[in-house]
């Protein structure tokens, strides 16, 4: 059953209602309801459309945190063989909230680790709702590590609201292993190329997204903050949330603006939600062509063309 967001309640109203034909025409074979279904298709396909065509910067965020959204481990599953998950920092213990190891792709061998949520109550509440402690980043840096090592190139899909700022994580040292994984990223030597699949928030994201080149759907978003979080510290009102997701130019569009986001991957009408498989297809290509683009990068050149681009971000705003 399809969760509709807020904003498309009167959608839902005119696929519901071509439902409800359809569901009589199954009861009774004699009514001829299909003309009237397809009238309610074209206007339902119509009003999508328009609703997407131009989504606020919170719309944005809601679509990107759709629950129907789909995850890294369905990415996984359907771009990458011979998947073989790494567990564990070998130190405290191992984050679900993060899954990664040795896979193919595209006919190479890469180190993919990602950010999980989980699909339902349940998987959400043993992946942490995608929030990693330091274990899990200290995960992902031995992960990296072992890529460099063996001269593999690295794919991570960012989908994060934060790392988790519970008590335990801030004992052991959550600031420090998120710092570390963003070194751990601009140190390596092979390519590093990043999707953001749903939402990238602060550090959290960032220790996985410090790369050569930073993918992301259309609808995904990518801030230092969550909206509500900048509301409530900027104006201490919850009700100022949608003026803070347009003040902190979240949405891929203003950060491939702003020179954060190398490119931007086209989602089907609708969301990625809408159409899983075509979402994840167009998700391949992108990465296929990131990597490729990439080979041709010398080893020696690599970090350099990481600290170019990292040093260059914010010059296009102070030339205007």
């Amino acid at each position: 059953m399809t969760q509709y967001l807020d904003f498309e309640k009167p959608l839902a109203e005119i696929e519901g209602k071509a439902e409800e034909l359809r569901a009589m025409a199954r009861e009774n074979a004699e009514m001829d309801i299909e003309k009237e279904a397809a009238a309610l298709d074209k206007k339902s396909r119509d009003l999508l459309n328009s609703l997407y065509a131009n989504l606020t910067p919170w719309r944005k965020c809601q679509v990107a945190r759709h629950p129907e959204r789909p995850h890294c481990k369905d990415y996984i599953a359907a771009l990458f063989s011979d998947f073989t998950p790494l567990a564990g920092d070998r130190n405290f213990a191992d984050d679900h909230a993060v899954m990664g190891g040795l896979a193919r792709f595209d006919g190479r061998s890469v180190v993919v680790i990602g950010h999980e949520k989980g699909h339902d109550t349940k998987s959400r509440i043993a992946r942490n709702f995608g929030m990693a402690r330091p274990e899990g980043y200290r995960k992902a840096i031995r992960l990296m590590e072992l890529a460099d090592r063996f001269g593999l190139p690295v794919v991570t899909l960012v989908d994060t609201p934060g790392a988790y700022p519970g008590k335990g994580a801030e004992e052991r040292g959550q600031s420090e292993a998120i710092a570390r994984a963003t070194e751990a990223c601009l140190e390596l030597s092979v390519p590093l190329v990043s999707v953001v699949i749903g939402e990238g928030g602060s550090g959290g994201a960032v220790a996985f997204a410090t790369a050569n080149r930073v993918l992301m759907l259309e609808h995904s978003i990518y801030s230092v903050i969550s909206p509500e979080g900048c509301a409530s510290i900027l104006w201490k009102d919850a009700a100022k949330t949608q003026e803070a997701a347009a003040a902190l130019r979240l949405t891929a569009q203003n950060l491939k603006e702003l020179g954060v986001c190398d490119m931007i991957i086209p989602e089907p009408s609708g969301g990625a939600h809408r159409d899983p498989d075509a979402a994840i297809k167009a998700v391949g290509a992108a990465l296929t062509t990131a990597l490729t683009d990439l080979e041709k990068v010398a080893k020696d050149k690599m970090r350099l063309d990481r600290r170019q681009k990292y040093l260059g971000l914010g010059k296009k705003g102070l030339a205007a």
